[in-house]
């Protein structure tokens, strides 16, 4: 039995792991989109980089006789995951999408939500100058544009231009504490948060350091997941879905 796990997230890793250990003559491949540059590798098979859009992903399914895809990648990923709808229909693959549940506000909260990051930095004049931006590397050209605003930038590598131009760069990888967020907070003199709805707990205390502090959080909504793709919200889900749909091995 072969898996086809599209990941690069906690999820697709613990998923990995817990496949690790199921039954013998299980093969997992993990694909990785490479734009990480030291990932932490999940075990079993793995290869890095894209497949050349959903024709090339169904007939990598079909040459090496995968009997289920698991899309698990980051909840942005909205691209890749309609290709793999695509590629699992083509294919005639069973596919199952693995996606951590999204953040909800509580009280307290002074939440603006945007459906694009384009939309997020149309919204940031208004709410605050000193912007820590938690987006990630790659669409920092949507804030670009605005030259009053001066951006601390969260990412795990180096970003690349176009980015704005008052902008300061700290590397670093989740999970972050309760008590570094605050911290960070503090000595920038943060007034307002952007972050992408990505979930999880790993990056979860930035907007309890924020709603604590009273600063306006933008939070840029995620894509939808492919119609008609089942969706669970925990490893070992997948896991169950694997072995009822597939049968143990």
């Amino acid at each position: 039995m072969h898996i086809l796990i599209l990941g690069g997230t906690t999820e697709a890793r613990r998923l990995a792991e817990h496949l690790a250990d199921g039954a013998p003559g299980l093969r997992v491949t993990n694909s990785l989109a490479g734009r990480v540059a030291a990932p932490r590798l999940p075990p079993g098979e793995v290869r890095v980089g894209g497949f050349g859009g959903a024709e090339g992903l169904a007939d990598w399914l079909r040459t090496h006789a995968v009997d289920a895809l698991i899309d698990a990648t980051h909840p942005f990923a909205g691209t890749m995951s309609f290709h793999a709808a695509r590629a699992a229909a083509v294919a005639h693959v069973p596919l199952l999408a693995l996606r951590r549940p999204g953040w909800v506000p509580v009280p307290g909260d002074d939440w603006h939500e945007a459906d694009s990051l384009a939309r997020a930095a149309e919204l940031l004049p208004a709410l605050g100058e000193r912007v820590f931006l938690t987006t990630g590397r790659m669409g920092l050209a949507a804030f670009a544009a605005l030259e009053r605003p001066w951006f601390l930038v969260r990412s795990v590598d180096a970003p690349e231009a176009p980015h704005p131009p008052r902008m300061e760069v700290v590397l670093d990888r989740g999970p972050f504490t309760l008590d570094g967020e605050r911290e960070l907070l503090r000595r920038h003199r943060v007034d307002v948060l952007v972050t992408k709805d990505s979930g999880g707990a790993a990056t979860a205390p930035k907007l309890t350091a924020a709603r604590e502090a009273g600063i306006p959080v933008v939070v840029v909504r995620r894509p939808p997941v492919p119609e008609g793709v089942p969706v669970v919200a925990e490893p070992a889900a997948a896991v169950r879905w694997i072995t009822d749909r597939l049968g143990p091995g």
